[in-house]
Parts: C-alpha cells; structure tokens; sequence
C-alpha cells in the first residue's frame, strides 16, 4: 500500500516559542498513525533541531527541511546542504514548491539536480508540481505538470523514482482561499500517475505517493483524501493551527 502522508509545510512563519508551542499541541494529541500513515513536519531550518527532539519517541513522524542547495558544500553562502540536513538526521525535504519556482526562478533542470543530491545522500524529496491559473483557464495543466514531472524525474531509474514523494499543488488554490474540488484533485492525480506509468510502468508509479497540496482544511481533508489516488497533503496555513492539522492527520486513509 502507498504510504499516506499528512505534511505540514510551515514556510516562513512562527518565532521560536510559537514553534514549538505549536509542535507540543500536535504531540499532546497523541494521534496515532499506521506504518502506512506518516506526519511529516517542513519547518524553517533554525527549526530542525527543535522539531526533531520534540517528535523524539513518536512512530511514524518525521521532520523535513523546507529546501536545500544542489551541492554537497562550498562556498555558497547562506545556503543549506543535503550533508548538513543528513547530519540532523532529517529524512525528509521539500524541493520545487511553487513559491521556490516563482520567487527564486527554480528551473526544472535546477530542480533535477537538487533531486539527484537528496537521493544520493538518503533524504526523500517531497517534489512540487502544479500549474498556475492561467494555464488551467487555458485547459493545458495536463501537458504543463507532464513537463514538470519529465524534464525533473525522468532521468530516474525505477528503484530511484519510488523514492520521490510527489505533491500535486494547484497554484490557484494556495493561499486564495480556493481549492479544487476532490474530483478535480483526483483527475490530476490519476493524470501524474498515469504520466509515470508511461515511463517507469504501471506497478512503479502504483507505489509513488502523491499529495494535494491545495489549501487543504480539516474541514475537506477526508473528502481529499478519499480520493483513490490522492495519498494526503502538503498543507500549508492549516497547519500552523494545531487543531487543523490534528484533524488532517485523523482524515489520512
């Protein structure tokens, strides 16, 4: 079975004492996952070290850095490498989010190599794909998020590419208060698998996770994640709301 996957993407939010206050809250819950369940917590990189005590103990739970840099050290200033997260024993990172795309000019070609340095150092990326309004509106996120998953996975061999967890994120729906309905989130969904299918067969892209990543709520996370190929979500201001994000993980399959 696909591993179901809550994550929690924080971004560039909360002072120390509010992370972890936040993170105690969600501890304190207690909610228990299945070994096909995971939590998985992206939080800003003076972070890590605190979200991976407070989780210490918890099965199932996992920390992620938000980003990381596409080489292994050097003189690259202000950047943060897979050796370093691995040193943290972060398991998790979080690479070509929309706002990494669009702020910082990210390329797909970009994207591949930070992909090919976080396998190689035994991180799983949480990779993002997704298409921007005016694509949709055009009826072309299809062939667009096709390109996003060929130009940056492709060059994967079957047993790499089922390490890759994939988020499907609508860019429409971040932050804008709208989300796609569960049958536009399950059509674009069986789409991306049905594009790793065409490339590494269908038994491979059956066993790849991939989470919505759309403002999803507790109050449609279920009805999400209900849908036969949606795995859970990258979840963004919700889960910086303790009550939310404990009621998106208690909705994973």
């Amino acid at each position: 079975m696909r591993k179901q996957i809550a994550a929690a993407n924080w971004k560039m939010n909360l002072t120390v004492d509010k992370a972890e206050a936040l993170l105690n809250d969600i501890i304190a819950a207690n909610v228990e996952l299945g070994q096909d369940q995971s939590a998985v917590f992206a939080v800003p990189f003076p972070y890590l070290q605190l979200a991976k005590k407070a989780i210490t103990g918890k099965d199932n739970y996992f920390i992620a850095a938000e980003n990381c840099y596409s080489k292994k050290s050097g003189a690259y200033t202000g950047e943060v490498s897979v050796e370093m997260l691995q040193s943290l024993a972060i398991q998790y990172v979080v690479l070509g989010h929309s706002e990494r795309r669009e702020y910082f000019r990210e390329s797909n070609q970009f994207l591949a190599e930070k992909l090919n340095i976080a396998l190689e150092y035994s991180i799983t990326p949480i990779f993002c794909c997704g298409e921007p309004l005016s694509i949709r509106e055009a009826g072309a996120q299809n062939g667009f998020v096709a390109m996003q998953l060929e130009e940056s996975l492709f060059h994967f061999a079957e047993d790499e590419i089922q390490k890759v967890v994939i988020a499907y994120e609508p860019i429409w729906a971040i932050g804008t208060g709208k989300t796609a309905t569960s049958e536009q989130a399950q059509e674009m969904h069986a789409h991306l698998r049905k594009v790793l299918a065409g490339k590494f067969g269908k038994e491979v892209a059956d066993n790849i996770s991939i989470l919505y990543g759309g403002s999803v709520k507790a109050n449609n996370a279920k009805e999400i994640f209900s849908q036969p190929d949606v795995d859970g979500g990258l979840v963004g201001g919700a889960s910086l709301i303790a009550d939310e994000f404990i009621a998106i993980m208690k909705s994973l399959k």
